[in-house]
């Protein structure tokens, strides 16, 4: 066995210790593939009001500048599917990513992690960690590593264990052994995301209007939801699982084993009037290390509002 393939077992192996459920490398270049299709999202403003998307175009095509001399991109997921075990009874809904502790911590934490048992064994290497945090096209990396498809919702899909996953990555001038890119796409003819999602959000195969999504709508839309979404968000205060609840292939899904990811805390009891008398110092007790304080506390007392007029309305 060569020393580079030595090496990228090493990290496999590493990656599975510390709580990664996949580990997969590719090559670092640059994405050609993905350009005509980010450039056709942005110019149809399908980003809405995410204008950072269009920002350092070059660099989310080529992780080359952002890591100097960068030869390699380690792809690792963890999951987070929490199951049934929480008992969440709360009328009011929160995607299952939100659970519990920030991801970006967690994953950003054990990425470290990572990169310092490759340092004990390879020496001193130039590296940085990513995790949905720069301009780093995550899913497209994943399927270059070999570990699964970008289905017709958007979401990396494992053909193993379905979508309820975090993605990662470590870019180093580390050269290193690389998988085969995943072949094919498994979605075949099934469109029961596009069915199913409230809005309409997803309009084609891998193409989704971020203005009309609920993640987008609940979480990263800084102003009020807008009227003509009334009715539609289904009770959704922070992101929206219905494209995952209903794809095939989460029935694959394994409940995750990582405590950070359990909820702190009863607010997945709360009632729809404990949501709604939901005041400042208890959010931030509540909620202080959760992905919720991306939204600010403002933001989800509003989408409380939104989705309690609705729920009345109907």
């Amino acid at each position: 066995m060569s020393s580079k393939a030595a090496m990228s077992d090493f990290i496999r192996q590493m990656a599975l210790q510390l709580g990664f459920s996949f580990c997969g490398i590719s090559r670092a270049r640059r994405l050609d593939e993905e350009e005509p299709r980010l450039t056709k999202w942005l110019k149809e403003g399908r980003n809405a009001g995410m204008g950072y998307m269009g920002n350092h175009f070059d660099k989310r095509l080529d992780p080359r500048l952002l890591v100097d001399d960068a030869k390699s991109v380690i792809s690792v997921l963890m999951n987070y599917y929490p199951g049934n075990r929480t008992g969440f009874a709360s009328p009011y809904k929160v995607s299952r990513y939100a659970f519990g502790t920030d991801y970006h911590f967690v994953i950003r934490d054990k990425l470290y992690q990572l990169a310092q048992r490759i340092e004990e064994k390879a020496g001193a290497i130039n590296y940085r960690v990513f995790t949905d945090s720069a301009p780093v096209l995550d899913r497209a990396w994943a399927v270059n590593a070999g570990l699964g498809w970008i289905g017709r919702n958007t979401m990396m899909i494992t053909r193993r264990h379905g979508s309820y996953f975090f993605i990662g990555e470590i870019i180093t001038d580390l050269e290193l052994e690389y998988d085969m890119p995943f072949g094919g796409n498994y979605c075949g003819d099934c469109t029961r995301c596009m069915d199913a999602c409230p809005t309409g959000a997803i309009t084609g195969n891998r193409e989704l209007d971020a203005g009309k999504c609920i993640s987008y709508l609940t979480i990263e839309l800084k102003d009020n939801i807008p009227g003509e979404f009334e009715g539609q968000t289904d009770g959704w205060i922070f992101g929206c699982d219905v494209c995952q609840e209903v794809c095939p292939w989460n029935r694959f899904s394994l409940i995750h084993q990582i405590p950070d990811f359990e909820p702190s805390g009863n607010w997945i009891e709360w009632s729809r009037e404990t949501w709604e008398q939901l005041e400042k110092p208890v959010f931030e007790e509540m909620f202080g290390k959760s992905a919720l304080k991306r939204a600010g506390f403002r933001k989800l007392k509003n989408n409380i509002t939104f989705a309690g007029h609705s729920k009345r309305k109907l």
